[in-house]
């Protein structure tokens, strides 16, 4: 019992801190991520280790579970505050990156993890598929500011969008890899693969996203005065939302990461300009927050002991630098349009960092099929969030304020130039 009380007043002061630690440093070009890992590593080394106490990176379901869960928050939060209309011209750098900085990325650390690892197709494929989307968890630093707020810049648009869509366009990779490595058993694993692993779950995805939103902000803002949610004033109704549109659209089996954000995209076509939207996004910023301050708390504790990256060697260290310094950035900076500044086009090729989405599909599909070199997958996967977290978070905050001055010393002419150029 002893135990118990000091573990809850721990958990109380890593809160109170991750509340007040982005106020007091805000200044120092530390992220708050970093801060957790810190904390993780050094509780770590005490008998209150929540690995040693709980015993969670021991357990894939639990991984797979709280990394889920969080994710899903992360993307409704994300999805609230885009105050851009979705189309094909206002969305340009969206679909490049997705289109494709994605798929480039996949095929060529799934060529370099089978070079420099020795994996073979279906856990190169995995990792690729693990490895190559942006997260939406951590990634607050480089994201569009609060609904409203006229903090919707180029680079800070693409890499809120595409963090919101990625999650759910690379679990098509991720299946492959799962039905590559249950082929000996399943004879049409292809067709059955294209056809509803790709079209069905991508479909069904968009589609319940879309229909969940639209129903669930009519609900909020269309009915009577004295029926309508907005009326409530209370922002876990995003929890809410979040929760059914993930749900519903699992159980028809879609794709939930990718309806959770259209939902959150559908939601505030309906009323796009209600105050009520920072209320919805201030609680799943909130609860996100919370969320991630206790995962990476946990990860930081499990690097310290050596329970996940049990496999470091230079082939894994190597293999991180290649992932995080040369294919993202390269490809990036390749398929983003010249027009853009050559500021922001490095910014948005360099930061797409790796978190807590890729820990998720590794726990999922590690679930669902024997892969060979499991070990070497989660060390890899592990090394490069955490080299990503903390170069990410050192770069990121004096980065964005040096582009932030460029912007604001630029020609308004100029400034208004690149973005009809982009529209176009």
């Amino acid at each position: 019992m002893e135990h118990y009380h000091i573990a809850l007043g721990l958990f109380g002061a890593v809160v109170l801190l991750t509340a007040w630690i982005p106020t007091a440093f805000r200044r120092l070009p530390l992220s708050l991520p970093i801060f957790c890992i810190v904390i993780g590593m050094l509780v770590g080394q005490t008998i209150f280790n929540p690995i040693a106490q709980l015993d969670s990176f021991n357990s894939r379901l639990v991984i797979e579970r709280m990394t889920e869960f969080t994710v899903i928050v992360a993307l409704m939060g994300a999805g609230l505050k885009i105050d851009r209309r979705v189309g094909l011209r206002s969305w340009a750098l969206t679909w490049r990156l997705l289109g494709l900085v994605m798929p480039l990325g996949i095929v060529v650390i799934a060529l370099g993890a089978t070079w420099i690892l020795g994996l073979g197709a279906a856990s190169a494929i995995l990792l690729a598929a693990c490895l190559a989307p942006t997260d939406p968890v951590l990634a607050s630093d480089v994201q569009v500011g609060p609904p409203e707020t006229g903090t919707e810049d180029e680079v800070r648009f693409a890499l809120t969008s595409e963090a919101g869509l990625n999650d759910g366009l690379s679990f098509p990779f991720v299946y492959l890899a799962i039905a590559i490595a249950l082929a000996p058993e399943e004879p049409d694993w292809f067709s059955h693969w294209l056809l509803f692993d790709v079209v069905w779950r991508l479909l069904a995805g968009i589609a319940m996203g879309w229909i969940i939103g639209k129903l669930l902000g009519l609900a909020t803002f269309r009915l009577p005065r004295e029926a309508a949610l907005v009326r409530t004033g209370d922002g876990f109704v995003a929890l809410g939302i979040t929760c059914i549109a993930y749900s519903l659209t699992e159980l028809v089996h879609g794709y939930g990461f990718l309806a959770v954000f259209v939902a959150a995209l559908s939601f505030r076509s309906i009323e796009r300009h209600h105050e009520f939207h920072k209320e919805l996004h201030d609680f799943s910023e909130q609860i996100e927050r919370l969320l991630m301050m206790v995962l990476l708390v946990c990860f930081g504790a499990a690097v310290s002991v050596g329970q996940l990256i049990d496999e470091l060697d230079w082939r894994l260290v190597s293999f991180a630098l290649f992932v995080l310094l040369i294919v993202r950035p390269v490809f990036g900076w390749v398929c983003l349009p010249s027009i853009l500044p050559k500021g922001e086009r490095a910014a948005i090729a360099i930061f797409g960092i790796r978190g807590l989405g890729s820990i998720y599909y590794l726990a999922f599909a590690t679930g669902a099929a024997d892969f060979e070199g499991v070990g070497t997958l989660w060390s890899s996967v592990a090394l490069i969030v955490l080299i990503s977290i903390v170069t990410h978070g050192l770069t990121v905050t004096p980065a964005m304020r040096w582009l932030d001055r460029q912007r604001r010393t630029a020609p308004a002419g100029k400034q208004s130039a690149v973005g009809n150029i982009l529209a176009k």
